[in-house]
C-alpha cells in the first residue's frame, strides 16, 4: 500500500512538473506566435496604405507570420492610433505612424493620447508634397494659378483631409505667401480627393507626390510645384516652390510605431527587419518612382522627428486658428 501511494505521489509530482514546464514554454513562446496587425489611419490605395502593404508583406515573410493591414480612415488617423494604444503592448498591434500623430495632439483638445504613449520603431519613408491642380482650372504654372485665383477670389476650392493636416497648413501658408483666397472642402482621405479632382469637382490639393504621380502621368491632373529643396528625379520637369520665389520647403514622413511599453527585444527585432526591408532595391524603386524616399532610422531618431513635427506644426495651427475640440 505504501509503495502504491508513493508511486502515485511520484507520478503526480511528475505530471505537475510537466505542466509547469509546458506553462513556462507557453509564457516564453518566441515572438511572433500569431499574426500581427498593422493599423493604417487612412484609406486603402493612398500614400500611407501603399508602402504599408509592401512593408507588411515583406515583414510577414521575414517573421514567419502574417502581418495584416487594417485601414481605419477616420478622424485624421486618431481612430487608428487609439485602437493601437488600446491593445496589449505585446508587439501584435502596430501603427503606420505619420506626422498626423503630432498634428492631432496639437490640433485637437480631446485627442485622448499623448505622443509618449507611442514607441517609435523606424522611419520607412520621407516624402515631399506636390501642388495638384484640376484640369478644369486654366492654369499650368504656379504664377498663372495665382493670377487666376486672385481674379476669382473665393471661388477656387481646395481639399483637406483633417483639421490642421499638413495639406491644410500648406494651403493656408500658400494663401498667405501669395495673397490668394480659397474655399476649404474637407474629405476623409486622399484617394477620394484625387477622384474628385479628376472629375473636376475640387480645384486644388496639396498632396504627397506618391498619391498624384499616376494621375499626373496620365494627364488627369496637373502638378504646379513641389515642396522639396530641389527638383525630384521622378518629377524633373516640375519646379520647386523655392524656384518660383516662394520660400517654403516641407516634407512628410511615414514610420512604424508600437505602443509604449512593448518589450525592447520585440522593438529590436522589428527594427532590424524594417531596416532590411527599406534598404531593398524593390522597396526603394517603388517609393522613389512616386517622388518619395526610402529612409529608415533608429527608434530614437524617429522619436526626435515626431517631436520636431509637433514643434513645427504647433505654431501654424495656432496662427491659422485650426485647433478643434
Amino acid at each position: 500500500m505504501t509503495s502504491t501511494v508513493s508511486l502515485m505521489k511520484t507520478g503526480l509530482c511528475g505530471a505537475l512538473a510537466l505542466l509547469a514546464l509546458v506553462g513556462t514554454t507557453d509564457a516564453q513562446e518566441p515572438y511572433p506566435a500569431r499574426p500581427i496587425r498593422l493599423v493604417v489611419g487612412f484609406g486603402a490605395g493612398g500614400p500611407t496604405d501603399i508602402p504599408a502593404r509592401f512593408i507588411a508583406d515583406k515583414l510577414g515573410d521575414a517573421l514567419g507570420q502574417r502581418v495584416i493591414v487594417e485601414n481605419k480612415p477616420a478622424a485624421s488617423g486618431m481612430i487608428a492610433t487609439r485602437d493601437v494604444l488600446s491593445q496589449p503592448r505585446d508587439g501584435y498591434t502596430l501603427l503606420l505612424c505619420t506626422h498626423f500623430e503630432a498634428i492631432n495632439t496639437a490640433a485637437y483638445k480631446n485627442v485622448q493620447f499623448k505622443l509618449s504613449d507611442l514607441a517609435p520603431i523606424s522611419l520607412i519613408a520621407k516624402y515631399y508634397y506636390g501642388l495638384a491642380l484640376a484640369n478644369v482650372i486654366p492654369a499650368d504654372t504656379i504664377e498663372t494659378f495665382v493670377q487666376y485665383a486672385k481674379a476669382h477670389r473665393g471661388e477656387v476650392t481646395y481639399a483637406t483631409i483633417g483639421a490642421g493636416s499638413a495639406q491644410e497648413i500648406l494651403a493656408r501658408q500658400l494663401e498667405k505667401l501669395t495673397g490668394i483666397t480659397m474655399n476649404r472642402i474637407p474629405f476623409r482621405g486622399g484617394p477620394q480627393v484625387v477622384q474628385e479632382m479628376v472629375a473636376g469637382r475640387v480645384d486644388f490639393y496639396v498632396s504627397p507626390t506618391l498619391a498624384i504621380v499616376p494621375q499626373y502621368e496620365t494627364k488627369q491632373l496637373k502638378i504646379l510645384a513641389v515642396s522639396a529643396p530641389e527638383r525630384l528625379k521622378s518629377l524633373a520637369d516640375i519646379p520647386t516652390l523655392t524656384e518660383k520665389g516662394i520660400d517654403f520647403v516641407r516634407f512628410g514622413w511615414l514610420g512604424i510605431c508600437a505602443g509604449a511599453g512593448t518589450p525592447q527585444p520585440i522593438i529590436n527585432l522589428l527594427h532590424r527587419n524594417l531596416v532590411t526591408i527599406v534598404a531593398t532595391p524593390e522597396y526603394r524603386a517603388m517609393i522613389e518612382k512616386a517622388g518619395s524616399f526610402a529612409v529608415s532610422s533608429t527608434p530614437a531618431e524617429l522619436d526626435k522627428i515626431i517631436t520636431q513635427t509637433l514643434d513645427e506644426v504647433g505654431s501654424s495651427i495656432r496662427e491659422f486658428g485650426l485647433q478643434q475640440e
